[in-house]
């Protein structure tokens, strides 16, 4: 008697190389990141990361769940027009799509995008003046800051030309009365930029609390200084070779299952 052969449908690790697979795990950390600093906004905002190849495919978060629920296997593979790549049910988030796609096409060094809706982010974001240069990690930050103005919610394809003029060499964005945005070579580079991002204006929110009028001003020539300081192939090195691995084992300690 003859039994019939059950076969398994392949998993998404190995239906991708391994290099899109570890791409996968670092944006799923950066998920469970954003999850653990309190950053997230139920299953709003999105990271990115593009998927190494000519076809301009990036991964981005399904819209069906919690940022500490993403894995590597369930982020969506789509394409610059929004189509899921992969055989997948998952929904995406339009106007991920358009945010994320935009800065994806209009920058070759754009590998990966992260965007946020965090309270001290949207706070600074509605300040006229925008980020204070009246802390280190400000200094730090908003050398590098561009600023876009609010359109509405972003579900129109033709503000994607007006994102990428904004963001111009910058790597990161304050979406004016919106959130924050910023942009790496790789997942570690762009989650750097926003942690540093993030803490400025979490400071910006608190010292303002206190009045403006006490505040101490910086010396002339600190905030260029800071700059010099922190330059590109140091962040590089500061989030690829230090921040990050120590950021990857505090999740494996907390719940390894990103890496799933």
């Amino acid at each position: 008697m003859m039994t019939a052969v059950e076969t398994c449908a392949p998993t998404i690790r190995e239906q991708v190389s391994e290099e899109e697979w570890a791409l996968r795990v670092d944006l799923a950390a950066a998920y469970r990141l954003v999850a653990y600093y309190g950053w997230d906004d139920l299953i709003f905002t999105h990271l990115s990361a593009r998927v190494p190849g000519p076809e301009h495919h990036f991964l981005i978060n399904p819209y069906t769940h919690m940022f500490d629920e993403i894995s590597a296997s369930s982020l969506v593979k789509i394409d610059v027009e929004g189509n899921r790549v992969m055989d997948v049910r998952q929904p995406v988030n339009k106007a991920g799509f358009v945010i994320h796609s935009a800065v994806h096409m209009g920058r070759d060094d754009a590998h990966a995008v992260l965007h946020l809706h965090t309270p001290h982010g949207q706070a600074v974001s509605a300040m006229a003046e925008g980020l204070l240069p009246h802390t280190q990690t400000a200094m730090i930050a908003m050398h590098d800051i561009a600023y876009h103005d609010f359109e509405g919610i972003a579900t129109e394809l033709d503000e994607r030309e007006r994102l990428v003029a904004d963001l111009g060499t910058k790597n990161a964005m304050i979406l004016r009365n919106h959130g924050t945005l910023t942009v790496g070579e790789s997942v570690p580079q762009a989650f750097l930029r926003m942690y540093y991002l993030e803490r400025a204006c979490e400071a910006q929110v608190l010292m303002l609390s206190a009045g403006r009028a006490g505040l101490y001003e910086p010396n002339q020539g600190v905030a260029e200084k800071v700059e010099s300081q922190t330059a590109a192939p140091g962040m590089k090195r500061l989030a690829e070779g230090l921040a990050w691995p120590a950021l990857l084992r505090k999740l494996d300690r907390i719940d390894p299952s990103f890496r799933d």
